[in-house]
């Protein structure tokens, strides 16, 4: 995998990688930014979410669970001083279908923690990540 940053001015960027998708990446004003992209950190932890979050989902739907809406919260806490590094890790998973097998979103998650997510495996070597998860009923 290669990744690329291009510098558009102030503190302005745009990264693309070899899948050929660019995003926007910005600072807050705080800093000396215009407020218009994706935060670096904030890149980290939606790559998490995205990576978890594909993960559940296939083995949901290889196990036949009937989901009809599926959403990944991941919600981070960060240091006070530089380089303010996540300290603590939420993931939060919210399925809602018709007959969803508490067993099987319990499965899915820790295959997800445990065996197939590399943003996971990676990070929970240096930062507490915990998990819930909601399974909300379709009527």
């Amino acid at each position: 995998m290669e990744v690329q940053v291009t510098w558009s001015s102030g503190l302005t960027f745009s990264g693309s990688a070899d899948s050929g998708f660019s995003v926007p990446m910005g600072a807050d004003p705080s800093v000396g930014g215009n407020d218009d992209g994706f935060r670096p950190m904030e890149l980290f932890a939606l790559g998490l979410a995205g990576c978890t979050a594909m993960d559940v989902i296939s083995i949901l739907q290889k196990k036949r669970q009937s989901v009809t809406a599926f959403e990944v919260h991941v919600r981070t806490e960060r240091g006070d001083e530089h380089p303010r590094t996540f300290t603590k890790i939420q993931i939060d998973y919210l399925v809602t279908g018709k007959n969803v097998e508490k067993a099987a979103v319990e499965r899915a998650i820790e295959l997800s923690e445990t065996k197939y997510c590399p943003a996971q495996a990676m990070l929970k070597e240096v930062v507490p990540i915990s998990s819930s998860y909601k399974i909300i009923e379709q009527g």
